[in-house]
C-alpha cells in the first residue's frame, strides 16, 4: 500500500505536514497543490466561507486515493488534507501532495487526486457574501 496522509479536518492546515507526509529518497518529484479561499466568486465579494462534511467523507477520501495509486501506479506517496468550519479569506482549504520518482507523474497523480476528490467527496461549502447573501455549493 502506498504511504498516505488523508483527513478531514476542522483546524489549520499545513502545506509542510503534507510535504513531509509524502517525501521519501525514492521520489524525485513532489507536485502540490493548495486550495485558498479567495475574496470573491462571480463578481460577489465573499467574506467568509464554511465547509462541512459527510461522516463518510474521509472513507470516500480513501477510495479516491486507492483509485489515483492504481491510476498512477509511480505515486510513491500521497496526501489529501481538507478543512471544514469557518474558514476566512487567505485561509488554507485543501492541501494535496503527491510524490514519485519524476516531475510529470507527480503533476499527473496531483491533478487527479484533487479533481476525484472535488468531485466524489462528500464536502460541501457555505459561501458568504459582502452583500448578505449565502450560497451553497455541493463540492462533490
Amino acid at each position: 500500500m502506498t504511504d498516505r496522509l488523508l483527513d478531514v479536518r476542522s483546524t489549520s492546515l499545513s502545506v509542510d505536514e503534507c510535504v513531509a507526509a509524502v517525501r521519501r529518497p525514492s521520489a524525485g518529484g513532489i507536485a502540490l497543490f493548495v486550495g485558498v479561499v479567495r475574496d470573491s466568486d462571480h463578481d460577489r465579494a465573499v467574506v467568509e466561507l464554511e465547509y462541512s462534511a459527510h461522516p463518510d467523507a474521509i472513507a470516500v477520501l480513501e477510495a479516491v486515493a486507492d483509485q489515483v495509486t492504481r491510476s498512477h501506479p509511480a505515486v510513491v506517496a500521497l496526501a489529501a488534507v481538507h478543512r471544514v468550519g469557518l474558514l476566512a479569506v487567505g485561509d488554507l482549504a485543501v492541501v494535496v501532495a503527491v510524490s514519485c520518482p519524476h516531475r510529470a507523474e507527480a503533476f499527473a497523480a496531483a491533478r487527479d487526486l484533487i479533481e476525484a476528490l472535488k468531485a466524489q467527496v462528500p464536502i460541501w461549502k457555505r459561501q458568504l457574501f459582502a452583500d448578505g447573501g449565502v450560497e451553497w455549493v455541493n463540492c462533490a
